[in-house]
């Protein structure tokens, strides 16, 4: 099968995805904030580069689109169906350094949080996740994921 535009127009296209300062994670920025979380972005000090850093609590923050890391169950996780052994091996090598992130960071004394793309999609989504998100920064619980269907209680 053959892509529906050009190498170029395609390529243009995929240059405008963003890795920081998306709309789920400037979603999740302001939800926070405005519950009083203060936080760091993208800190070069922590391993993995995490969206959100929270000092005070030893914990950091990832937004993971569901199609890049992908979200398993979710069907935001689709996979192209031209070049599928390129997209198969750019996905995999995605999940696999995700997991190697998560591996390292608690070694090294930070607590982590993945939330999906799903999760903060639409307004009460936002505040469903943050609600999820605030108690389990004032818990004790090493790791948590939100995504949309998430009802996790502290």
């Amino acid at each position: 099968m053959t892509d529906i535009v050009d190498q170029q127009t395609r390529s243009r296209m995929m240059s405008g995805i963003r890795a920081k300062d998306t709309k789920p994670e400037l979603a999740l920025r302001r939800a926070l904030h405005a519950r009083g979380f203060r936080f760091r972005l993208h800190s070069k000090a922590v391993h993995g580069r995490p969206d959100l850093v929270l000092p005070k609590y030893r914990a950091v923050v990832f937004v993971h689109g569901c199609f890049w890391h992908r979200h398993e169950g979710c069907r935001y996780t689709t996979t192209p169906s031209t070049r599928e052994e390129f997209w198969q091996a750019k996905f995999t090598a995605n999940v696999a350094r995700d997991a190697a992130v998560r591996g390292k960071l608690p070694k090294a004394g930070w607590r982590v949080a993945t939330v999906w793309e799903c999760g903060l999609r639409k307004p009460d989504q936002v505040a469903a996740s943050v609600n999820l998100l605030a108690a389990w920064l004032v818990s004790d619980v090493d790791q948590i994921e939100i995504g949309a269907n998430s009802t996790q209680a502290f």
